[in-house]
């Protein structure tokens, strides 16, 4: 084939996966192997791995080799295709997924990887491990699908036996943005008895990680806290968590129950506000019908119907009942006030 002929074929593949292409995606364009080594011959396209090549004119980018890596699991499907379902596929972790978000300085020796199915390599520069990762858990990062950050994090516990180089990467993770504690948390919980923890205690291990990373975990629950879509999630998490012995050690300030108001409030205000536009064009809708009915109705069947129009008092009343079944799903319960008012009493008077 002629070479501009073969160069026109391979940019439709390549624009879509880095400026690079594989062995196999330009055979299934009628370029054969020979092809592709006089084109690089030519310094038309560069060999960056066994059966990948990149445009040589394409910018060079400091992940190219994960992503021909990458490209070269699955080499005859483009890299487009197979972003569509990113927890089906082959997901950078470990120490690569590491790599790629910048957190920690673990120095990947070769391209980490799972999938839901089992896989073998005879490169060794490739790892597979078999992992089933919640949608939740994947994402993409320089067009490449990988473990979260929290993800990844409970990856180098599982993986590695030095806590203090996973503890590197959660304080790096942690200045970059909020991290998901909750879900961290669950994530690590299936860890916690191998590391010396109570069976399931994520939480402990958590704080085990903190404490060797020097997070300030005061100063990261504040910032936590002041996140408007964390906060509350928070909040309901941690005290659904709670137990007796935990709650009678808990110190009620008059902080701590405004903040909690301030959080029921600020729900009751969000439902209203996403509320009104849907009952808006639900009584729109109701009035429309009415008006185009052909025949004319009675006053008592227009009373009936028209009571049907959801008005401004039912729509506070419905905002209310729906923010006070949510606030109770977070709100710190009567009990569980009076067993932590009565701990710091004791605590006060001993």
């Amino acid at each position: 084939m002629k070479s501009k002929d073969a160069l026109r074929m391979l940019a439709e593949v390549t624009a879509y996966q880095w400026g690079m292409v594989t062995s196999a995606q330009a055979s299934m364009h009628g370029i054969t192997r020979l092809d592709l080594s006089r084109l690089a011959a030519d310094g038309q396209l560069e060999r960056v791995a066994h059966g990948i090549y990149k445009d040589a004119g394409a910018p060079a980018g400091p992940y190219d080799d994960l992503k021909a890596a990458w490209l070269s699991t699955e080499p005859k499907t483009i890299g487009e295709a197979r972003i569509k379902d990113l927890a089906n596929g082959v997901v950078v972790a470990g120490e690569s997924a590491a790599d790629l978000h910048g957190i920690g300085d673990l120095r990947a020796l070769r391209h980490e990887f799972v999938s839901p199915a089992r896989r073998q390599s005879q490169r060794s520069a490739i790892r597979y491990r078999q992992r089933t990762l919640d949608p939740r858990d994947v994402m993409l990062v320089e067009g490449l699908p990988v473990m979260t950050m929290e993800r990844t994090i409970a990856d180098l516990v599982e993986d590695l036996q030095d806590l203090s180089l996973v503890a590197d990467a959660l304080r790096d993770a942690s200045t970059k943005r909020l991290l998901d504690l909750p879900r961290l948390r669950e994530l690590l919980a299936p860890l916690a008895a191998r590391d010396g923890f109570r069976r399931g205690d994520g939480g402990a291990l958590l704080n085990r990680l903190m404490e060797i990373a020097g997070i300030d975990i005061d100063a990261l629950a504040h910032r936590v806290a002041t996140d408007t879509s964390l906060g509350a999630l928070v909040a309901a998490d941690f005290v659904g968590g709670l137990r007796k012995d935990d709650l009678d050690r808990i110190r009620v300030t008059p902080r701590m129950e405004e903040a909690m108001l301030a959080i029921q409030a600020g729900l009751a205000e969000t439902l209203e506000r996403t509320l009104g536009p849907q009952l808006e064009q639900i009584n729109a809708a109701s009035k429309q019908m009415l008006a185009s009915m052909a025949k004319p109705i009675s006053d008592d069947l227009a009373k009936q119907m028209s009571e049907l129009v959801v008005g401004g008092d039912v729509m506070k009343e419905l905002t209310k009942g729906w923010a006070q079944s949510l606030n109770e799903s977070i709100a710190i319960k009567p009990e569980t006030l009076a067993l932590a008012r009565a701990a710091q009493r004791r605590a006060d008077s001993a």
